[in-house]
């Protein structure tokens, strides 16, 4: 069978899966088990089981999503090669393979040994050197190959991650919680990818504007022995109208001794006396535990973890794709109108 027949029969097979499974969608009136004579609903599995449930079904959607993204590659290739009359071997050659660099010198390949633990010779190790730096160049050619086609294409994914239910009604929200969009992040503030995409956050909601708002969560990894004290000093800074200025300081700084949180409420210029006992009481304890407790329920086990609309996904996201997933939801909410944008009106699935 030809590449283009293989992937046209994903297409259609994808396709018939996707009317399938919302065809099938379970009810949650649905009846899945009865215990003595007491009924078991959809519903009722769905909530007690969710913390068991987000993790499996996100690590499914991580395998469907890059099942899909190969098949667009391949598309776009297919698409490539026909407006130019080749095959797509032909274009792989001409396009990417014809402009590889040259292979590696002597000098090259005995270098990448010296740098390798092994106890085989420099002549049993030269020829598999060689051809692992081909390929990798050739892997890195291939996917700005790639990038390029599809920066020049109209590419929208309709597939979505899990979703569940969060509770954002008392927590600290940068924007309109009405936004069509709401995007939930659970966080520590001592995670260093945590470091890394808050100022991509702050990036997104200046594009989006009004379309967007955040909302933090707490989410304090055991760790991290300074992440516990920041996520109540965030929140004494709360209680004096500053949220989200120190929660940017906090990021931006990463100096989470006790006596660093004291510093940077007086850089804001807060009522260090107030903030003071806030701090040293624990005060903010129990509004930081409830956060944590949430994301133990859902079954969260790393930072940052997302709800975009709901829709779950973790790990350092680039610009580029948190972008991406904000302008897919857009779509979503222009042709869904009445779609609810609040976490609050998820559910499991």
């Amino acid at each position: 069978m030809s590449r283009i027949t293989t992937a046209f029969v994903h297409g259609i097979l994808l396709s018939a899966l996707a009317v399938l499974a919302v065809a099938q969608a379970p009810k949650d009136s649905e009846l899945i088990a009865e215990v003595n004579g007491e009924k078991l609903t959809r519903a009722d599995f769905e909530h007690l089981e969710s913390s068991k449930l987000l993790q499996a079904r996100y690590q499914y959607y991580e395998a469907e999503r890059k099942a899909v993204d190969d098949l667009i590659d391949q598309r776009l290739l297919e698409q490539q090669a026909r407006q130019q009359g080749l095959a797509v071997d032909q274009l792989l050659e001409r396009e990417i393979t014809a402009k590889l660099q040259p292979d590696p010198t002597e000098d090259q390949i005995r270098i990448y040994y010296e740098g390798m633990e092994t106890d085989k010779t420099y002549e049993e190790m030269r020829d598999k050197i060689r051809t692992h730096i081909h390929d990798v160049r050739l892997n890195k050619a291939k996917a700005a190959y790639l990038v390029s086609l599809r920066q020049q294409s109209k590419i929208m994914v309709d597939l979505e991650p899990p979703s569940a239910l969060v509770n954002v009604a008392n927590s600290p929200v940068r924007g309109n919680k009405e936004a069509p969009i709401l995007l939930v992040e659970f966080a520590d503030y001592q995670c260093p990818y945590c470091q890394k995409v808050n100022a991509d956050l702050g990036k997104l909601k200046q594009e989006f504007g009004d379309r967007l708002a955040l909302v933090y969560k707490d989410f304090p990894l055991p760790m991290h022995p300074n992440a516990q004290k920041a996520a109540e000093a965030a929140r004494c800074a709360d209680a004096q109208g500053k949220f989200w200025e120190y929660h940017d300081l906090l990021f931006s700084e990463k100096k989470l001794e006790v006596s660093d949180l004291k510093l940077q409420a007086r850089k804001l210029s807060l009522n260090g006396t107030s903030f003071d006992q806030c701090l040293d009481s624990g005060e903010k304890a129990s509004l930081v535990q409830r956060d944590a407790d949430e994301g133990k329920r859902l079954g969260l086990s790393g930072t940052p973890s997302f709800f975009l609309n709901g829709h779950f996904f973790s790990g350092a996201l680039t610009y580029a794709a948190l972008r991406d997933m904000v302008a897919q939801q857009l779509q979503t909410a222009s042709l869904s109108p009445n779609k609810g944008a609040s976490a609050t009106e998820s559910s499991t699935r």
